[in-house]
């Protein structure tokens, strides 16, 4: 089958001029010089250790980390090829995540827009900014399937689905690398966590993760492979033990699939100290024995430990590595670097980045991709839009004027926030209302986040309880003198990410006791969210008539939210997740494989005797200001033979009074086989934009690739001959079904 071939043409292709420069490069470089190109030193001046200036003139660097200054960037990179022995040229890299200057919203948001172009177009501003400012690779994107909510890094990815992640994977690829590694407003993309970091224990980051071979290649890796084949030039292993065997070590991840199932050429760096790491998980015996352990699994890059720069040389001298396995180590290194063009091209114009990040277009397409990404979860009674007349409106939150928040985590080094609130931007769409605001109490973290001494909100004195009920007075107050409340609730930017992880999904703080005493005033209350995650909001979801999921949404987020509750913009985005009615029900998701007495059954509803096992929202689930319906579900062959394709056809009408955009879905169950198999999988979506009345017909293609499966039994990748069920519909629960036979 096509999954078991290798992944096409290869990351890094060694072209002959580009292979001619690196074997002469290796021939003129000591062997000092090359554990240099297999090392990644800390460029900030909080780093540890020695100067990085004097680390990179004796050549003993390849790439530079943790640093974002473009003068310093040129003056380091001067010292690399003008006073090294080989004057090789540093790669400079950062984790631009969701944007550089101009922030795009966070790749779980991009995720619910179901729109590829929307994350390759986000990440192609991302890569410009980042290129204009010196940097030459990104650490990203970030590629785990994250099923428990609880995890702090799920707002990094593109959620629980592994062929949406796919589809988004690639598409971020395409943004931050183009189709040309020496294009000047393109960085390297790096995909990241492999493998399995997302299924950490209890959703606790940084935790071991137990995943079955199948597990790992039907749901985990997709979006990897997905990465390899759209060109991406670099991997991060993950910090984890996978199985019992942490990441950086696994030359099962690194070198059996990657490298030798896939085709990848490019090049492998650890998460940051995971080389030594490796001694403290009680894998390796002590630095040397990490840095032998990690290069035969088929790590290139030591980031930030320095164990390869302490050990490698000493172990090729005693015989523990061949300087055979060095220069295989340094090749595709030494190439990316030479297909970038950074031996001709090696610095940047200093004053290149204001005028990149001024452009008015950058902005531009921050606001269209949040305004794709924003999922409408209820809107009972047409709420909303809402009309722009309205002379009297309230916005009440701790969120609805923090910039940070609308952002989201992971900024770059230095970055000021400079994002357009919701209260900046309900203001900007009613210049002439009387729009009034109160925060509320403050919401804060219970344990203060290990980067907090860099957070000038976290840094903030935690507020008194006569100070937040001072606060929660006036809030109340304040929605009481206005005809209409927009509460803004969620998450602080310091509460998803890394170092993130939560045991409840519930609004912190006393969010949700504000949202009750303002919606006992009477006044229509409209709900914002702004979080990294889902979060449980089962009173909300019975009692607020308007809820819009706006996750983190960037630098024009507030403008763009404005934009959907005031019917400028029709929400047409749909959940990459289920959302959980309780932390204690994450892990959850749609793909399960059935038990033998499904849920739903009469008198058997739930697994649990004290609340639903379903999801408050379901996978793939969004509402709109118009209605939809799906229809005339065909395929081209009721039966096709086991290699063949079929072809699946549906008509989407717009059945309301204005346009909108609708994701359609298509969801298969094998209903047996070989092995038992999830009771839905996505395997096709196509997001349309319709005016009333309009009609559409949508085509998928469902052959051996969505069919097949990795099995347990067989121990590889098969089809099965077996019957299968066909939903199309709009979201993971569609009704909409056909059958279709697959035979020897």
């Amino acid at each position: 089958m096509k999954k078991n071939d290798k992944a096409g043409t290869a990351t890094v292709p060694m072209d002959t001029e580009v292979t001619k420069r690196v074997e002469a490069l290796l021939k003129q470089m000591s062997l000092a010089e090359k554990v240099g190109q297999l090392t990644q030193i800390g460029g900030a001046d909080w780093n540890q250790g020695p100067k990085p200036e004097d680390v990179i003139r004796k050549g003993g660097a390849g790439s530079v980390l943790w640093l974002n200054n473009t003068k310093k960037f040129n003056a380091l990179q001067k010292i690399a090829v003008e006073e090294s022995p080989s004057g090789i040229p540093l790669l400079f890299a950062l984790d631009v995540i969701h944007g550089y200057r101009t922030i795009f919203p966070v790749p779980l948001a991009m995720a619910s827009s179901w729109d590829p172009s929307v994350a390759e177009k986000s990440q192609a501003v991302a890569a410009k900014e980042s290129r204009a400012a010196g940097l030459h690779w990104t650490f990203g994107p970030m590629l785990d399937i994250a099923r428990d909510a609880r995890w702090g890094r799920i707002v990094e990815g593109a959620g629980e689905d592994p062929y949406l992640g796919a589809t988004m994977a690639a598409a971020q690829v395409r943004g931050f690398q183009g189709d040309d590694l020496s294009d000047s407003e393109r960085v390297l993309a790096c995909a990241k966590h492999f493998a399995g970091y997302g299924a950490a224990d209890g959703g606790r980051d940084y935790d071991p993760v137990y995943l079955s071979e199948a597990q790992l290649r039907n749901v985990y890796f997709p979006p990897f492979q997905a990465a390899v084949k759209a060109g991406v030039a670099t991997f991060m292993s993950a910090y984890m033990d996978l199985n019992n065997v942490p990441a950086t070590g696994n030359r099962w991840l690194l070198k059996d699939v990657l490298r030798g199932e896939w085709g990848f050429d490019g090049f492998v760096v650890s998460d940051a100290f995971a080389v030594l790491n490796l001694a403290i998980q009680g894998y390796a015996r002590d630095k040397r024995d990490a840095a032998l352990r990690s290069l035969n699994a088929g790590l290139n890059m030591d980031m930030a430990s320095s164990s390869y720069l302490d050990s490698l040389e000493a172990l090729v001298n005693d015989g523990s590595i061949s300087i055979e396995q060095i220069d295989e180590m340094v090749r595709p290194i030494l190439a990316i670097k030479i297909r970038m063009g950074l031996f001709e091209r090696p610095y940047v114009d200093e004053a290149l980045l204001e005028q990149i990040v001024a452009l008015p277009e950058h902005r531009q397409a921050s606001r269209l991709a949040a305004q794709r990404s924003m999922v409408l979860l209820r809107n009972e009674g047409g709420l909303l839009p809402l009309s722009k007349t309205l002379k009297n409106v309230a916005v009440i939150g701790p969120l609805a004027d923090s910039m940070e928040a609308t952002e989201g985590s992971w900024m770059v080094f230095g970055h000021k926030p400079d994002a357009v609130t919701v209260l900046q931007g309900i203001r900007n769409k009613l210049p002439d209302a009387n729009v009034t605001y109160a925060s509320g109490p403050d919401i804060r973290r219970d344990i203060p986040h290990p980067f907090g001494e860099f957070d000038a909100v976290a840094k903030k004195p935690a507020q008194s309880s006569e100070d937040a009920d001072a606060a929660f007075h006036t809030a109340v107050e304040t929605a009481r003198g206005a005809d209409l409340v927009i509460m803004v609730l969620g998450e602080s930017h310091d509460m998803a990410g890394e170092f993130a992880s939560r045991g409840s999904l519930d609004l912190p703080g006393r969010q949700e006791e504000l949202l009750k005493a303002v919606s006992a005033l009477g006044k229509p209350v409209v709900l914002v969210l702004l979080n990294g995650r889902p979060l449980s909001i089962n009173w909300a979801a019975e009692h607020v008539p308007a809820v819009l999921e706006a996750w983190e949404p960037g630098s024009e987020g507030g403008n763009a939210i404005a934009d959907i509750l005031f019917g400028d913009v029709n929400p047409g985005g749909k959940l990459p997740v289920c959302f959980p009615r309780s932390g204690n029900h994450a892990p959850l998701y749609y793909a399960r494989v059935l038990t033998h007495l499904p849920e739903n059954r009469p008198n058997y509803l739930s697994r649990y005797w004290d609340s639903p096992t379903t999801p408050l929202y379901p996978f793939g689930f969004g509402l709109s200001y118009t209605t939809f319906e799906i229809s005339n579900l065909k395929l081209s062959a009721s039966q096709i033979k086991v290699g063949e394709s079929a072809t699946i056809t549906a008509d989407v009408t717009n059945t309301g009074k204005v346009a909108g955009d609708e994701v359609v879905q298509l969801y298969i169950h094998q209903k047996w086989g070989s092995d038992s198999r999830p009771m839905r999988e996505l395997k096709g979506f196509e997001r349309v934009t319709l005016q009333p009345g309009e009609t559409k017909a949508i085509t998928f293609q469902l052959g051996p690739d969505e069919l097949g499966y990795w099995s347990t039994i067989a121990a590889g990748w098969i089809q099965d001959a077996a019957p299968f069920d066909i939903w199309v519909g709009a979201d993971s629960l569609a009704t909409l079904h056909a059958d279709l036979e697959v035979v020897r």
